[in-house]
């Protein structure tokens, strides 16, 4: 199977249902939106979005199975699995804020072997496939090289529903306020990851998190150089709601979380 071909051909769906996203926030509504959970958002545009990319991607990968967020298909894993994320970030999307994606991800039996995160307002494609490298709109990335908190920022994602844990969440972040340059909270997994993977960020983790948030981003920080792991140093994070990825910084992180997690 050749996950560079196949990959180039994701960027085209990726690219295609950006310019449908752009133009329909040109002219959007908030009557037009839906409400999943209290905060949890969805409008027509993911819908139409998520069925643009599955009609494109079942062309590219017949035999693949799907997992979706709006579930506008047939939902199932497969040998070859595409998750995705139509539009990452509705909520900014709803709200005109200009940070929100189309995310991508193949999984072959369990590991994500290609991605592609399209970051729609700013037209930047990052993608990557496994052994092939990192890229943002055709150049190399590579993750960050700082050392130390202080040298880099960090990205996180607030919860907004599963408040349990909230109290070590912050215990957290009251510590990394105090270590590093600078935190960040964009309302975008998927381009957190691509930010730490074309080392913009030092590193980002989150909780609460769903498959389609983070799969492409996941093959794009391990491309670019980084790691990818769960709060627990493992490799349960597609599935296990959790994830801290990073450059050189990333041992560091994972002992913070770990200490008040």
């Amino acid at each position: 199977m050749n996950l560079e071909s196949i990959t180039e051909k994701v960027v085209l769906v990726a690219i295609e249902t950006g310019a449908f996203i752009r133009q329909e926030r040109a002219r959007f509504s908030y009557d037009s939106v839906e409400f999943k959970g209290e905060s949890n958002l969805v409008s027509y545009v993911d819908k139409e979005s998520e069925k643009q990319i599955t009609e494109g991607l079942q062309r590219i990968l017949p035999e693949a199975g799907f997992i979706t967020e709006e579930e506008t298909t047939a939902q199932g894993q497969k040998e070859f699995t595409w998750i995705i994320d139509p539009l990452d970030g509705t909520t900014n999307f709803v709200h005109g804020i200009p940070n929100y994606c189309v995310s991508i991800g193949l999984m072959h039996n369990g590991k994500i072997v290609s991605g592609v995160v399209y970051e729609v307002a700013n037209d930047e494609c990052f993608y990557a496939w496994k052994g092939g490298g990192a890229y943002l709109n055709k150049k190399s990335i590579q993750v960050s090289k700082a050392k130390s908190f202080s040298d880099c920022v960090l990205a996180t994602g607030f919860p907004y529903y599963e408040f349990e844990q909230l109290d070590e969440y912050l215990r957290i972040l009251n510590r990394l306020m105090k270590d590093t340059q600078g935190l960040r909270r964009m309302g975008s997994a998927a381009a957190d990851m691509a930010y730490v993977a074309c080392g913009r960020y030092g590193g980002y983790f989150e909780y609460n998190l769903n498959s389609y948030d983070i799969a492409a981003g996941v093959i794009l920080v391990q491309e670019a150089g980084g790691t990818v792991t769960d709060f627990k140093g493992g490799d349960d994070f597609i599935f296990g709601r959790e994830m801290v990825s990073g450059g050189e910084v990333h041992p560091l992180l994972l002992a913070v979380i770990q200490e008040h997690w």
